[in-house]
């Protein structure tokens, strides 16, 4: 089994930034890709970007530009760097770990969802 710990969000302004980083606990479970996902109020849940374990990337169209999102396999952790941030961008934002256990079944993990608001 994987926990996931996620840190960063909080309360910005807009055009400031934030970065939330995402812990996963050790495991004999191997992590895959990661990425981040987030939810507004009366929306659903909708990807922000994803990263492999050989750092390829994937980001929706309209954070591209304005997300980085990057890793340490070393630390199981995933960060989001986000700036230029628009009121907008409101939202819970999620760590996902798509994990392989040892016997290959594949397994997906979500974080707790810390909230990040950005005020205009």
């Amino acid at each position: 089994q994987v926990q996931l710990v996620e840190s960063g969000g909080g309360l910005v302004q807009a055009g400031g930034s934030l970065r939330l980083s995402c812990a996963a606990s050790p495991s004999i479970f191997r992590i895959n890709t990661m990425g981040w996902y987030r939810q507004a109020p009366g929306k659903q849940r909708e990807l922000v970007a994803t990263i492999t374990s050989r750092d390829s990337t994937n980001y929706a169209d309209h954070v591209k530009g304005q997300f980085t999102i990057f890793r340490d396999n070393a630390k199981n952790t995933v960060y989001l760097q986000m700036n230029s941030l628009k009121p907008e961008d409101t939202a819970l934002y999620y760590c996902n770990a798509a994990v392989l256990s040892p016997d290959w079944r594949q397994f997906d993990y979500w974080g707790q969802g810390p909230q990040v608001t950005v005020s205009s």
